[in-house]
């Protein structure tokens, strides 16, 4: 593969809702630049794009996709990046190191959940964006419908640049709005524009130039004062209007039998921004704090992001990288800002899906990956030693699913936490901690899919089989009213004995104070030597409180009195009389279970707003406020965890999977009484059994 300077370089995204087409063009983007001799199906299992075993098992794309193809004297990087909701953390990396995101809407279908969400981070990130209507070709296609969507949800920006010829099994060319001509079939041959279609053709011209226009005080004057704006003018307000975000060109074709995508290759390397034209990157010099603005060029200081990792099993590592300024060879060394380290880079790769391209150089404004670095994460910045930079990390969404992990035999044990290690640096949305509480592994993604992908994973790639159930609710215990108790132990066997005796006052705290322990000791009654015992003896105890065995907490243990033995008391006694305080106290001082309340902000179509309130107030939920962004509402509230585990894939099934949601801890509060009858109940079962098998032992 050739190298190419930055002003030959476009780096685009495909990004859109699930099941658009999105791996379809971009198959017919690489077979029309000769990157593939045949033009490869989704559906065949042949595409270049979705190489992973699960990608053919299941039909769709689940990892961003790194297609370069070269093109009139140009590098095209094209990154197909999935559509399913449960991979948005693959859709927010690719969009971070592209300059363009082209937006791929179904003909059929129009706006869906995912083209909103992808609109929604696009305009996060401040990207020029071009829309492509998709599927033309297919029963129900209406073009015309899903233009006038676009505009009423995107705004009078969108301005369609061509118009199709023919409807669903007729659709065989566009019509070019600023050209004025037509053009057919897979190779765009060049054809009279059909007489049905020029009055049409002139309505969308005069919405095309007003849109150009607008980005432009010359040309807006001109438009104004009744002047024709040329072809070259209405192509240069295009230009600036799509760079300034505020046209959104509409472009339109079908993938899979290629028509329509050799317009959007022209329209690429005529209309997209490349990395020098696009707003300057910005890095923190971590050397004197302040922000620095990146020059696009092989000279510059290097500044190079690491926005995806792969783990592989048989080459280690994939490191994939955007060079914003600098150039990056092949055999040399970077120092990583995160670490401090000066990291060894090896051969340099272009990689065109699972095909790794060995290259030279990856210049500035290009997109290229490199194998078995050592500690480098997504999110690393790779810059001179002497030049620390750091450039802003992507910011991803929080898991909304979980599951709790149990290894299947003693082997899946002993290699379990380096594979875990490993998945979750590939993939940033992914968590995976210890539930101390509950004593759990427990795994956390974007919804079922994402983590029942992420265990088959584990298993087809390191040989690591992990069995999967609901992660227990980590409920907890606490007090509501103060106490005071004797703890006092006392034994004689002869020889020896044992003696410790404590008055303990126990308090409840506020929430999420966890467990204080304090000493009012006056005249010795017990001697400090003992103290740290009676201490150490409560937070043992702790951990199996009264009612069901929660962890106590929230709640202030004071020992102010006691008395001891000059022979019997000793560290273990004390330790004891404190486990006896706890039990004899605790059940007096009001204890009661408290459980985990999230944050939850859901965003649906406005017909299900009413059944997702209701659905709410099922489930224990309370709602704080509602607020409307576009056609489409956000519900906030408060829900116990307990009821809202398995909401990713209740939302969906009640909102024909358009809704999603996000989820953080907000607090503990108290269970209801009837409820919190039912856990103890089950929680004493469970004990009774696991003792009963110990005994059997």
């Amino acid at each position: 593969m050739n190298e190419y300077k930055a002003e030959k370089l476009r780096n685009i995204v495909l990004v859109g809702h699930s099941s658009s087409g999105k791996t379809s063009l971009a198959e017919a983007l690489l077979f029309n630049t000769g990157a593939v001799n045949r033009l490869g199906k989704v559906d065949d299992t042949t595409s270049v794009s979705d190489y992973d075993p699960e990608e053919q098992r299941r039909k769709i794309s689940i990892n961003t996709a790194l297609l370069p193809c070269e093109f009139n004297g140009h590098k095209i990087n094209v990154l197909d990046t999935p559509g399913y909701i449960d991979f948005a953390g693959e859709v927010k990396s690719a969009l971070r190191v592209a300059e363009l995101a082209v937006v791929v809407v179904d003909a059929v279908s129009g706006i869906e959940v995912g083209t909103e969400l992808v609109w929604q981070y696009a305009d996060e990130l401040k990207i020029p964006r071009l829309l492509f209507v998709n599927k033309l070709d297919r029963e129900n296609a209406d073009f015309d419908r899903v233009l006038a969507q676009l505009r009423e949800r995107f705004g009078k920006g969108v301005a369609a640049l061509q118009i199709p010829i023919g409807k669903e099994a007729n659709f065989n060319g566009q019509v070019n709005v600023v050209t004025r001509k037509a053009f057919l079939g897979h190779d765009s041959k060049e054809a009279p524009v059909p007489g049905d279609l020029t009055a049409r053709l002139e309505e969308e011209r005069a919405k095309l130039i007003e849109a150009a226009a607008e980005g432009d005080d010359k040309l807006i004057e001109k438009y104004l004062g009744g002047e024709e704006l040329s072809d070259d003018e209405i192509r240069a307000g295009l230009q600036a209007g799509l760079r300034a975000g505020a046209v959104v060109p509409v472009l339109c074709g079908a993938a899979t039998p290629n028509l329509g995508v050799r317009y959007l290759m022209r329209f690429l390397l005529e209309y997209a921004p490349s990395p020098l034209e696009a707003a300057p990157a910005v890095a923190k010099n971590l050397a004197t704090n302040q922000d620095e603005k990146l020059t696009v060029s092989d000279t510059g200081a290097l500044a190079t992001f690491v926005f995806k990792t792969m783990a592989d099993p048989f080459v280690g590592k994939l490191t994939l990288f955007r060079v914003y300024s600098g150039a990056m060879e092949s055999n040399s060394t970077a120092h990583n800002a995160r670490t401090g380290v000066e990291e060894r880079i090896g051969q340099l790769y272009a990689l065109r899906g699972k095909e790794q391209i060995p290259i030279k150089k990856v210049s500035a404004g290009d997109i290229g990956a490199v194998a078995k670095l050592a500690d480098v994460q997504t999110n690393d910045t790779f810059c001179d030693k002497g030049h620390p930079l750091a450039l802003p990390k992507i910011v991803y969404p929080n898991p909304v699913y979980s599951v709790a992990l149990t290894p299947k035999t003693k082997t899946d044990l002993d290699k379990m936490g380096t594979a875990l290690q490993r998945i979750v640096e590939e993939d940033p949305t992914l968590r995976v901690y210890r539930e101390h509480d509950t004593n759990e592994t427990v795994m956390s993604g974007m919804g079922d899919s994402h983590v029942d992908i992420a265990v088959r994973r584990l298993k087809q790639k390191f040989g690591v089989e992990l069995l999967t159930s609901q992660p227990k609710i980590p409920y907890k215990e606490t007090i509501t009213k103060t106490t005071k108790v004797q703890g006092r132990h006392k034994k004689q066997t002869g020889g020896r004995g044992q003696f410790g005796d404590t008055w303990i006052r126990f308090e409840p705290l506020p929430r999420g104070t966890g467990f204080e322990f304090d000493e009012e000791i006056f005249g010795g009654s017990v001697p400090h030597s003992f103290i740290p015992a009676v201490e150490k003896g409560m937070r043992e105890i702790i951990l199996k409180g009264v009612l069901a065995g929660f962890i106590t907490t929230d709640f202030r243990a004071v020992l102010y009195d006691g008395s001891y033995h000059a022979v019997d008391s000793s560290e273990i006694a004390f330790k004891l009389a404190a486990h006896k305080a706890f039990k004899a106290g605790i059940p007096l001082a009001g204890p009661v279970l408290i459980e985990p309340i999230m944050n939850v902000s859901i965003t649906v179509p406005e017909q299900f707003m009413g059944d997702v309130m209701g659905d709410m107030n099922t489930k224990r939920g309370r709602v704080l406020g509602m607020d409307q962004k576009g056609t489409w509402s956000v519900v906030n509230a408060q829900a116990p965890l307990a009821e809202i585990q398995r909401y990713a894939t209740d939302l969906r099934s009640m909102t024909q999977g358009r809704g999603y949601f996000t989820m953080e801890f907000s607090h503990y509060d108290t269970v209801p009484s009837h409820i919190a009858a039912q856990i103890i109940e089950k929680a004493k079962k469970e004990r009774a059994g696991e003792e009963a098998e110990e005994e059997e032992e």
